[in-house]
């Protein structure tokens, strides 16, 4: 597979950093959406993982220059992220969670015309550009279709075209895998994987097995706040010998919610799977299952909402309700 990736650029791609501190932001309908996020990311593919509504899209848009937070400030490097936009902009690939295209255009005339926008002029230069990135995101021998007839999956490879055009030190990805079907899916991931070899790729997402399967750092978010910040496979051996499992009625669940802490469930041939987190044995059937990357997100998001209910104590039900996501 050809990519359109010099060798100067695989080397300085090694050296660049994210470094996000402090960041806030409330919108004007009060909701706030980052409350003080400080990340620090290396090159390579970094998971930001969290519900609907954690603030994931938020954190995106501030470090792909389109809206300022309140407070903070992010770093590129040497360059100041929200006092230097146009050279972030100049390095920056993002690939939002929904984007725009004219269906009647053809592949590789779009693309072309993208890669002016992004300032290459030269005909022959962008020529060679646009077959290099075509042929990488396996889309070469749809060159000449309309894009309109895409699927999801070739869109999304599409937008991903777009966003390498200038071998970006920087790549945005916001929930790139939702909607799409699972032979889609697994080769947009693969698409990924590439890219993270040669440039900070931040990759935001609700879906665990994307960043379990592409990651080598992540963070857990919820309403704006980070609950955890970890190597994927560090956080998944720290729960070694504490995750339990137990296959049960769903008749069956309210009773062991009141005697254990579940961290979650799901259906398996119409029967519930129960996961508890426990350092000794629970007891009551449960066994002793290996860990994975679901259990750390579940571990840490039962973790927040335990701590929330104990600062609501006290308060009305509707209350608590109001203040507690779902």
């Amino acid at each position: 597979m050809n990519k359109y990736i010099p060798t100067h650029v695989k080397e300085n791609a090694k050296q660049i950093e994210l470094t996000i501190s402090n960041i806030s932001k409330t919108y004007s309908n009060g909701v706030q959406a980052l409350n003080n996020v400080t990340l620090h990311i290396p090159a390579g593919m970094y998971g930001l993982l969290g519900p609907n509504g954690a603030g994931k899209s938020t954190l995106m848009r501030i470090l792909a220059t389109l809206q300022d937070p309140d407070t903070g400030n992010i770093r590129l490097g040497e360059i100041d992220v929200l006092n230097q936009k146009d050279q972030v902009r100049q390095t920056l690939g993002y690939l939002p969670q929904e984007f725009g295209l004219y269906p009647n255009a053809k592949t590789e005339d779009l693309l072309d015309y993208f890669a002016v926008l992004k300032g290459i002029t030269n005909r022959a230069s962008r020529r060679e550009v646009v077959e290099a990135l075509l042929k990488q995101t396996n889309l070469w021998d749809k060159r000449r279709q309309k894009l309109g007839s895409f699927s999801g999956g070739m869109k999304q490879r599409f937008g991903v075209a777009v966003a390498l055009l200038g071998n970006p030190k920087l790549m945005i990805v916001d929930e790139p895998t939702a909607g799409l079907d699972p032979a889609e899916r697994v080769r947009f991931l693969n698409l990924l994987s590439e890219l993270g070899e040669n440039s900070v790729v931040m990759l935001s997402t609700h879906i665990v097995e994307d960043v379990s399967e592409l990651c080598t750092r992540m963070a857990i978010i919820n309403k704006g706040q980070i609950l955890q910040e970890a190597e994927p496979l560090k956080a998944v051996a720290e729960l070694q010998g504490k995750i339990w499992r137990r296959i049960i009625e769903k008749s069956k669940l309210p009773a062991l919610e009141r005697e254990h802490t579940i961290i979650s469930t799901k259906l398996l041939s119409g029967r519930t799977v129960v996961h508890v987190y426990s350092k000794e044995d629970p007891g009551n059937g449960f066994e002793l299952v290996a860990p994975d990357l679901e259990d750390v997100y579940f571990t840490t998001m039962a973790g927040y909402y335990k701590q929330q209910m104990t600062q609501l104590e006290g308060r009305s039900r509707y209350e608590v309700l109001e203040d507690i996501p779902l």
